[in-house]
């Protein structure tokens, strides 16, 4: 049985309401009210399917608020409830005469005397149910009602899903802003890595030149070298500026969700998988992809990603389809890769697919010139964190510079914020940092500094008076305030004899001495030694 042409041109005007405004509840219950104008029911509601299978009411039309508290049902409770655990609807002729009419609505007009309940269906499974008590000047019979009510209830359902994708898709939108906000736009912009030695200028060369290019690149380094700070650089000087870049640190995730996270995977591919998502090659489709800790990741997975390098192409998991994706791979990893390629445990050919460009940050150790411009950049950055006004006296700076720091730019930054937390304002002197290093540093260079310089200093300065048991012994007191002196002048003699014994080579003189060649840069530098 067909509806009539007024049926049709009412179920078109619901249709124009609930395209009219993005007031979703507000447009289905003006829905229900076209119906009830037009005398096809008396009261109309629409319950909505929870995660615990509990009918919720969602709109209504002529419900106080009490009664709208009232109006939950679990499945199979009442008419409401049958509808929506058996999919069918369900009607009662009378419902005064039924125990299935549980009215927990409340008292309705006098005038309605049957109930029908309408599940909603989406996708093949039970959403909600729509119901609605019917007076005796209803126009329609009992399965008109019910075809009506199913195309209206199709209706609002339809409407519902689109709004709630719009507000799934404005969320993750809204997460990709922060995100973008926070990781590209924060102090990890090319200009922003701080460096100006030899070694660091470069890498800057290196980057300029391979950075517009697809290539992908190899960051090697020791822990907190600042490889993320350079993946960022390459993608930020790229053509793939203003497409995505996103991260992944492959040791920070389990293996069992390592696959899941690069590649996506289908709604139903395990346990937890209740809907499709995407992974990080396919988040960065048209971008920059960066994983830390390439070495970490296991056979099963070098064999995939080779497939990717290689094809450009990868399949979800739990998923038949294949994926095409536009991605520039940054890769970054402390570990030997060559021992481990001849242990069997990294591909030789994942390998050399991902040592196309190789890019080795030295340590901190190696750029002695960039400690300092490092320590005052963020002292500068955590002073106007905390609101304080600090300084470090030359003797404190002298200490920091002279620390081998071997967490690298990752230690020097917690440092200067601790010691920015813990010290008091005004100038920081010495003393302070055996409360900021992670050992009582300043107590170690007083006493083993000098050290290095000690054996060599028996050649090269003019021996003293020969010692007497009473001078030995005579006047204790006054041997401290020369011993500084004395040291200093003795070991400056030994760096200038190495210095000239290795024909002025700092290396040579350094391992001669017992030092690194950073440290006997300081001293040359301290000592304003001419080389």
């Amino acid at each position: 049985m067909t509806f009539a042409y007024k049926e049709i041109e009412l179920l078109y005007e619901i249709a124009v309401v609930l395209a009219s405004t993005t007031d979703i509840k507000e447009t289905i219950e003006q829905g229900m009210r076209l119906l009830k104008r037009h005398n096809y029911l008396e009261r109309c509601a629409l319950f909505l399917l929870n995660e615990e299978d509990v009918l919720e009411l969602y709109a209504s039309i002529d419900l106080t608020e009490q009664q709208r508290l009232m109006a939950t049902y679990k499945l199979g409770e009442g008419a409401t409830g049958l509808a929506a655990a058996g999919g069918e609807p369900v009607v009662i002729e009378n419902i005064h005469n039924s125990i299935d009419y549980l009215n927990k609505m409340g008292v309705v007009n006098s005038k309605s005397v049957s109930y029908v309940a309408v599940p909603v269906i989406q996708d093949d499974a039970v959403t909600g149910v729509i119901s609605a008590n019917l007076g005796p000047d209803t126009p329609l019979n009992f399965d008109e009602i019910v075809r009506m009510l199913t195309i209206v209830g199709s209706l609002f359902s339809g409407t519902l899903a689109i709004q709630q994708r719009f507000i799934k898709e404005k969320e993750q939108l809204n997460q990709l802003k922060m995100y973008y906000k926070e990781e590209m736009l924060s102090e990890h912009r090319f200009e922003n890595i701080i460096g100006r030695s030899t070694k660091m200028r470069q890498i800057f060369s290196m980057l300029e030149t391979v950075a517009p290019t697809d290539a992908t690149i190899l960051v090697r380094g020791e822990t907190g070298t600042g490889k993320e700070l350079i993946a960022t650089a390459v993608h930020n000087l790229s053509r793939r500026k203003n497409g995505p870049f996103i991260k992944l640190n492959c040791a920070a995730i389990s293996e069992t969700l390592l696959e899941s996270e690069l590649f996506g995977h289908e709604k139903g591919a395990f346990t937890d998988a209740k809907e499709m998502r995407k992974g990080r090659f396919e988040l960065a489709d048209g971008g920059t992809l960066f994983l830390d800790e390439i070495g970490d990741i296991t056979s099963s997975l070098q064999v995939k990603l080779l497939r990717i390098l290689q094809e450009q192409e990868f399949e979800r998991v739990g998923g038949t389809k294949t994926v095409k994706t536009d991605v520039r791979l940054v890769a970054a990893t402390n570990r030997n890769l060559e021992e481990m390629v001849k242990k069997g445990e990294f591909r030789e050919d994942l390998y050399y697919r991902l040592n196309v460009i190789p890019l080795n940050l030295p340590p901190l150790r190696e750029r002695y010139e960039d400690v300092k411009l490092l320590i005052e950049h963020y002292m500068k950055k955590f002073m106007k964190e905390h609101n304080k006004n600090m300084s470090l006296s030359k003797s404190a700076m002298e200490l920091l510079l002279d620390y081998p720091w071997p967490g690298n730019i990752r230690e020097l930054q917690n440092t200067m914020e601790r010691l920015v937390l813990i010290c008091p304002e005004g100038e920081v002197q010495p003393e302070m940092l055996n409360h900021v290093l992670p050992f009582n540093y300043q107590k170690l260079y007083n006493t083993a500094a000098p050290e290095p310089a000690a054996q060599p200093t028996v050649q090269s300065v003019p021996p003293v008076a020969p010692p007497h048991v009473e001078e030995a012994h005579a006047a204790p007191a006054e041997s401290h305030p020369v011993t500084k002196a004395t040291l200093q002048e003795l070991e400056k003699e030994s760096i200038i004899q190495a210095l000239i014994e290795n024909r002025g080579i700092q290396t040579k003189a350094a391992a001669q001495l017992g030092m690194t060649p950073r440290q006997i840069g300081y001293k040359i530098k301290k000592y304003d030694i001419d080389i």
